[in-house]
């Protein structure tokens, strides 16, 4: 299993592997272990909602105990963690994933995608895909992503919310 299988997988049903919009909180927990809660959690208590639990790059919102959104945020030029449960036997892995790569690969498995106008500005660029609605989001480089290529987009997060 490779970051782009889990990229591509997370496109094609909205899901990451057993993690689904809609499934209560504590069941992702029995899977992942207990997350880090956002620090909102922690000061008004476990029935706040719309802030993440996280594991490492992986973060799930939450809404009356179940899960509103899934995200998996990059890195571009560093490495970042996702539990392996998401990605098995990779304790940390290469964050850095081209726009054009993950088309290619979208394409390459019959995963049909547009580009999302409402995330499309500026140095940034976002695609959506279909049937799942899962929002991928690219920009630029930053002054602090060490990428090889400094004009091309690359992949910060790919996310999806319960409507």
């Amino acid at each position: 299993m490779t970051l782009m299988n889990v990229l591509v997988d997370f496109a094609q049903t909205g899901r990451v592997g057993p993690l689904h919009c809609g499934m209560p909180l504590t069941e992702a927990e029995d899977l992942l272990g207990q997350g880090r809660p956002h620090p909102a959690h922690v000061m008004k208590g476990p029935d706040i909602d719309g802030y993440p639990y996280s594991w490492g790059g992986l973060k799930l919102d939450v809404t009356q105990r179940a899960v509103s959104g899934i995200w998996i945020h990059l890195w571009p030029g560093s490495t970042a963690k996702l539990p392996s449960l998401v990605l098995p036997e990779s304790e940390s892995f290469e964050a850095t994933v081209l726009r054009e790569e993950l088309v290619t690969a979208l394409d390459d498995a019959g995963c049909e995608h547009y580009v999302n106008d409402t995330l499309t500005f500026g140095q940034q660029s976002s695609i959506l895909t279909r049937p799942s609605d899962v929002c991928a989001v690219f920009s630029l480089p930053g002054r602090d992503n060490h990428v090889p290529h400094r004009d091309r987009y690359y992949l910060g997060v790919m996310h999806k919310h319960t409507a």
